[in-house]
């Protein structure tokens, strides 16, 4: 589509097009100011015009301008009407008025309404400039943040987390439930399992997205500091308090709160948050003030809160205000069908993010991958696929190059191991012959030069058969 003066113009949540300059809506009813700003500004901008608030209103929330200059009476439908249903529809777009009769009441009434500024005729055009290069600017920036934050959306969507185990899936499921919501939510697992992961897909698929989530770790900060990072402080409340703190709270107020290893807050500072779920009020250290805040609560741990609540370490009352909704996420070991997906997926994340090749890995290497425990979880793994790229050379992955550790993991081919964690109550019997049928096939594979139609021959089973049980087990192929 083409504006009245040839130029085009997209929606603005669509390409801008080729041109880098900003743009400019000019809003008067006299022909002859619009002319004259066209041609004033027409040097560094892409000037459009509009002669009436009507059409005004109707090209600021259809098309991508990164400024109005705006004219206060008009016939009709006049300028602070017209900048209260603009800010109303696009509170980003900065809007400038202008007019022959400036007045401190009328100026308050539009800083009110939410214009950028407000500038007398007849202009001075070196103000006139600086104003309207400081409005595109703040227009600029604005976009650019909002583009940023659509993209940290996009990457904590669920569909970017890797997980097929019905385990997982059950996460997903809820995660997709409550993330709408205020509800608050206690996400518990062991560390490295990818707490913060999921706090952030909650956060970025609620109505709180355009907001930044805030993420304390509470075994990070001093027990005597914490209390004044969460809720802040008054000037003077204690030595060296030189001036007011705002609090992590307050700071995340209409956003999200994630606090990491809830478990490690001591009872007064456990007393205190209780108060800010309860009521949604806290007092910052030294005031007298209760202040009000919308915040939602994603708590996680590593640690046993009902045996922590035994001992007396952690409050009952406050678990349960935490324990609204609950998501356990399952320690690696527990999510055998996902390894072969998480190798693939940091393999070829790390490789991008490094600017390093990806590397292909050995049949013998993948076994004791598939092999390993995984006491560290999914952050071991994300740091081994790191290690193994940033000092590759960059040939397949060979098992001499994996850590001592994972090398020394028990062997299960002859299914003694296997059957003693099974007996043990170690692993599930399903997962132990996912397992033995895994190596099978990996030690068939290899033997075969991963031929499936020789593989599938020596196997006793057809080629479609064999592939169907390389996609369910998760297998690399070479």
């Amino acid at each position: 589509m083409a504006d009245g003066q040839g130029q085009a113009f997209l929606m603005p949540d669509g390409d801008r097009g080729s041109s880098t300059r900003r743009r400019v809506l000019v809003v008067d009813d006299e022909a002859g100011v619009r002319e004259s700003l066209r041609l004033v500004l027409r040097d560094k901008y892409d000037v459009s015009v509009a002669e009436s608030g009507e059409e005004a209103l109707r090209r600021a929330v259809s098309e991508a301008f990164d400024a109005v200059l705006l004219d206060l009476v008009m016939p009709g439908l006049d300028g602070m009407a017209v900048l209260e249903r603009i800010k109303g529809q696009r509170p980003e777009l900065p809007v400038v008025i202008v007019t022959a009769t400036r007045t401190v009441k009328t100026a308050v009434t539009a800083i009110k309404l939410g214009a950028f500024d407000y500038l007398e005729k007849p202009f001075d055009l070196d103000e006139l400039r600086i104003v309207l290069a400081n409005a595109t600017r703040t227009s600029a920036l604005q976009r650019e943040v909002d583009e940023l934050r659509a993209e940290v959306g996009r990457r904590y969507q669920l569909g970017n987390i890797v997980g097929r185990s019905e385990a997982m899936q059950i996460v997903f499921r809820t995660v997709s439930q409550v993330a709408p919501l205020k509800t608050t939510v206690l996400i518990t697992g062991e560390s490295g399992t990818g707490k913060e992961l999921i706090a952030k897909a909650l956060h970025y698929q609620s109505p709180r997205a355009s907001r930044t989530m805030t993420a304390i770790n509470c075994a990070a900060i001093p027990e005597h500091l914490l209390e004044s990072e969460l809720l802040g402080h008054e000037r003077g409340a204690f030595t060296g308090a030189d001036s007011r703190k705002l609090g992590q709270f307050e700071l995340a107020h209409q956003s999200t709160i994630f606090l990491d290893e809830i478990a490690e807050l001591q009872p007064a500072m456990q007393a205190k948050l209780l108060r800010v779920i309860e009521t949604g009020q806290f007092m910052r250290v030294g005031g007298v003030k209760p202040i009000e805040v919308d915040v939602r609560i994603v708590a996680a741990t590593n640690q046993d809160l009902n045996q922590a609540i035994s001992t007396g370490a952690f409050r009952a009352d406050l678990y349960y205000r935490l324990n609204v909704v609950t998501l356990h996420l399952p320690p690696l070991r527990e999510r055998r069908h996902d390894l072969a997906l998480l190798i693939k997926h940091f393999t070829q994340a790390k490789a991008a993010e490094l600017g390093v090749k990806e590397r292909a890995f050995l049949p013998e290497a993948i076994d004791h991958l598939l092999r390993y425990r995984w006491p560290g979880n999914v952050r071991e793994l994300e740091n081994l696929i790191e290690r193994l790229l940033v000092l590759s050379d960059f040939g397949p992955v060979r098992a001499e190059e994996l850590p001592e550790v994972v090398r020394q993991s028990p062997t299960s081919a002859a299914g003694g191991n296997i059957r003693g964690e099974v007996l043990l109550g170690i692993r599930t019997l399903s997962d132990a012959v996912d397992e033995f049928e895994r190596q099978i096939i990996v030690e068939a594979l290899h033997q075969s030069e991963f031929n499936q139609t020789r593989t599938a021959e020596r196997l006793g089973t057809t080629r479609r058969i064999l592939k169907y049980r390389i996609d369910k087990l998760g297998i690399l192929e070479k």
